[in-house]
């Protein structure tokens, strides 16, 4: 029990160290490409970029397995693709918007990622791997799990599931104001009342409806 208790605290915290370190990658290469400034967040509260927590969780659970660079790279193209891929379709979905769209570029999949995405995810594996997993795994064993990163990693739990949630519920809410579905409960009305389209547009400045 205890083992599996570490386990999922190592697992946690790889998912959110990929949401920042993601959301800073995306703030960054939105800069250098438009030279603005625009949040790249995706969830309404802090800079977290859930794709790449995920993208990330897969890359510490499948890459160690793999000892040639090629075989990284090819792995995390593979990986990045798919997370992408299904992120995007799920966000559409569900939610009938899109967050990201490559229907433009050269051999993409349904504008949901391409060839030059998956290159991009390779590399980042190659990084990830070589240079970022074995200070992971040297910080999870000396830091994370002294009792004050433990009471912190709790209230990091709770906080992450709550913004999880209040960000889904306030999609799927704001999609039914938009097909004029009235409020039925009295979380709709809180909803209305607390995250409206207009706050949620400047959250999601990226995010388009499909």
């Amino acid at each position: 029990m205890k083992k599996i208790a570490r386990n999922l605290f190592k697992l946690f915290w790889v998912f959110v160290i990929g949401c920042l370190l993601g959301y800073i990658m995306e703030v960054i290469f939105n800069f250098v490409r438009t030279g603005e400034f625009e949040t790249r967040q995706g969830l309404i509260y802090g800079p977290f970029a859930p794709v790449y927590g995920l993208g990330m969780l897969a890359f510490y659970l499948i890459l160690p397995q793999f000892k040639k660079l090629w075989q990284v790279f090819l792995v995390s193209s593979i990986l990045g693709g798919v997370t992408e891929y299904l992120c995007s379709y799920f966000q559409e979905r569900w939610f009938r918007t899109i967050s990201w769209d490559y229907s433009d570029q050269l051999l993409n999949f349904n504008g949901r990622t391409s060839i030059l995405y998956c290159i991009i995810w390779g590399a980042l594996g190659v990084v990830f791997i070589k240079l970022v997993y074995p200070y992971f795994e040297k910080i999870f064993d000396k830091v994370l799990y002294k009792i004050g990163t433990k009471v912190v990693t709790v209230f990091a739990v709770v906080f992450m599931i709550f913004n999880i949630s209040i960000s889904s519920l306030a999609a799927q809410r704001e999609y039914e104001r938009r097909e004029h579905i009235e409020a039925q409960s009295s979380m709709d009305v809180f909803l209305d009342e607390h995250f409206p389209d207009e706050m949620l547009d400047e959250i999601y400045r990226n995010r388009r409806d499909k």
